[in-house]
């Protein structure tokens, strides 16, 4: 038991005795007592009746009690791990919603100048209404639902940045070449909505993939 060294700790200290009066009283040395509470080692079978009479508890109700507190613990455990999978549904599910947003904003600027001949400054609008209603929901849920992040999330991080950065830079060329080469810098632009929809993708399965790791 992890904690039995704590518990002689504390029933020593309520006691009001030191550790050289208690291997006094137990026929060991001081620095056996230490060990014991620092769960270095564990008390012998044949100390563990006299050092709860010493101690005014029963061997049961020594490990008892602390198979109460590990069981409470275990439990808080289960309840907190509980929650943290809650929180990442409900972020999942808020990048989910802002992705599906952002395809929707390609969509209308595709089609509602050409084919609906809709006035373009109004069309703009329109569009960056909606990713600006998508990129709003993203950060409301990372800030909503943020977590201390463990060492493994962290090297998830790192990958996730390492491979949009090499991404951003493919896509940086091709905007480059494809715009330079149309000439069309009002449209082509959009590669950038699309490479951020791939950013924010690659983001929700990592963190899928974590919440599955957990499970």
């Amino acid at each position: 038991m992890n904690n039995l060294g704590e518990r002689l700790l504390e029933l020593r200290k309520d006691k009001r005795l030191s550790q050289e009066e208690v291997a006094e009283k137990l026929n060991v040395t001081r620095q056996t007592i230490s060990k014991w509470e620092t769960d270095q080692s564990m008390p012998d079978f044949d100390k563990i009746v006299p050092l709860c009479e010493l101690y005014g508890i029963t061997p049961n109700e020594l490990f008892i009690e602390l198979k109460e507190k590990e069981s409470l613990r275990n439990t808080e455990f289960v309840i907190d791990l509980e929650k943290e999978k809650l929180k990442n549904i409900k972020k999942a599910k808020g990048i989910s919603i802002s992705v599906v947003l952002y395809f929707l904003g390609v969509v209308w600027i595709m089609i509602s100048i050409p084919v609906m001949n809709m006035n373009p400054i109004v069309a703009s609008a329109i569009f960056l209404l909606i990713c600006g209603i998508a990129t709003g929901i993203i950060i409301y849920v990372c800030i909503r639902y943020k977590k201390i992040k463990t060492l493994e999330e962290t090297e998830d991080d790192k990958l996730i940045n390492q491979i949009s950065d090499v991404v951003a830079i493919i896509v940086l060329v091709f905007y480059l070449v494809i715009s330079f080469k149309t000439m069309a810098w009002h449209l082509t632009w959009i590669i950038w909505v699309i490479y951020g929809l791939f950013a924010e993708i690659l983001k929700l399965v990592f963190m899928l993939r974590s919440s599955k790791d957990e499970k």
